[in-house]
């Protein structure tokens, strides 16, 4: 999921892009984080209208290995930053 790059980029916070989409902050936040096994169209259609963009602005598809490699390399990250604190 791309949302959070696209919300950042409109300068929407998740509390105002949720009252607009009609959903709540909560279920915004799974959307952003990837923790879903789906949408429902309306809802990928109301978040393309408030945030005036296409489908594939906001989610992308990673096969398996990708996906893996994009977690572990933010756990490397989440790491470096640990140890520079």
């Amino acid at each position: 999921m791309r949302l959070d790059r696209v919300m950042a980029e409109r300068k929407i916070t998740s509390t105002e892009l949720a009252k607009r989409v009609g959903t709540s902050t909560v279920n915004l936040s799974n959307i952003k984080n990837g923790h879903i096994r789906g949408m429902r169209f309306s809802t990928l259609e109301a978040l393309c209208q408030v945030l005036n963009c296409k489908p594939g602005d906001i989610i992308d598809y990673m096969t398996p290995e990708e996906e893996q490699a994009e977690r572990t390399l933010g756990e490397i990250r989440e790491r470096n930053y640990e140890k520079r604190s």
